[in-house]
């Protein structure tokens, strides 16, 4: 299909999915796209016994080692077939799959707290965000709770893209952070050109971004980022200069949030327009 009168934006240079919410996830070659993004991203979660809040790390006082969690699907999900099982990787090294037996129980001793692992599509959630005492927020130093979409473990969006324009931006801002893609947790991320500069997504909110030649967007909003991108992941460190930079220069915001307009199959190296 044709998108006649579209400007190029770049291309896709990577596509994430993270099958457990605030796990980290596994990058991917293609997917397919369907109304609900990604398909299996964020497709499970971990429930709290306690309080029945959906696990996440916006509240890092409560949950500070989901970071050290890394999930992936056994075989890549298929469009109207039954979820399939994942696999996560606890930081030991030891693996659990989501269809044994006592994986709760083993999930929950590695994090040291009760918890179940869910499935989406099960009513609204609630969970809990972290406000960092920093400039620039609406709350500081405070938790919130916040009802997560109906039937979903998204915080508010299907789909996030980011530019690598951005990242050069930020990285203008404060040359000492390590603004990689991942402390940010995309899905799509847009190798744009090197006359594209600054905050380039501000640019496409209320408008149609087509990837390949099938799939479209509709971006929503500016992605509005909170303390999860200040925390340690792998070999990136902790680091509160990412998050302040972000407000002092956008708004808190990296990368747009998108609705699904038309699924279909994406891959790296697709050309990335805009109507």
């Amino acid at each position: 299909m044709t998108n006649e009168g579209a400007i190029e934006l770049g291309s896709v240079v990577s596509l994430w999915r993270y099958p457990v919410k605030s796990m980290m996830g596994e990058e991917l070659n293609a997917t397919e796209v369907t109304e609900r993004g990604l398909l299996g991203d964020r497709a499970y979660a971990l429930v709290d016994g306690t309080d029945g809040k959906v696990a996440t790390a916006k509240n890092p006082r409560k949950w500070p080692h989901l970071f050290d969690f890394r999930a992936a699907f056994l075989e890549p999900p298929r469009p109207a077939a039954e979820l399939l099982p994942i696999r996560i990787a606890l930081p030991d090294g030891t693996l659990v799959t989501s269809d044994e037996r006592d994986r709760d129980r083993i999930l929950s001793g590695a994090l040291g707290r009760e918890v179940t692992l869910r499935v989406a599509g099960r009513g609204a959630g609630v969970s809990e965000h972290y406000w960092p005492d920093m400039e620039g927020f609406d709350h500081r130093d405070t938790v919130t709770d916040f009802t997560l979409p109906a039937d979903t473990f998204f915080d508010c969006a299907v789909v996030h893209l980011l530019s690598t324009a951005t990242l050069d931006r930020l990285s203008e801002m404060y040359p000492r952070g390590r603004f990689e893609a991942r402390r940010f947790r995309p899905n799509i991320v847009v190798q744009t050109g090197s006359t594209e500069k600054g905050f380039s997504e501000n640019a496409w909110v209320g408008r149609t971004v087509t990837v390949g030649t099938d799939v479209r967007f509709n971006v929503t909003s500016p992605s509005g980022r909170c303390v999860m991108t200040t925390l340690a992941q792998g070999d990136l460190p902790v680091d509160p200069g990412i998050l302040r930079t972000a407000a002092q220069y956008n708004q808190a915001n990296v990368g747009v949030y998108a609705a699904v307009v038309r699924g279909g199959t994406i891959r790296r190296g697709d050309l990335v327009r805009i109507l």
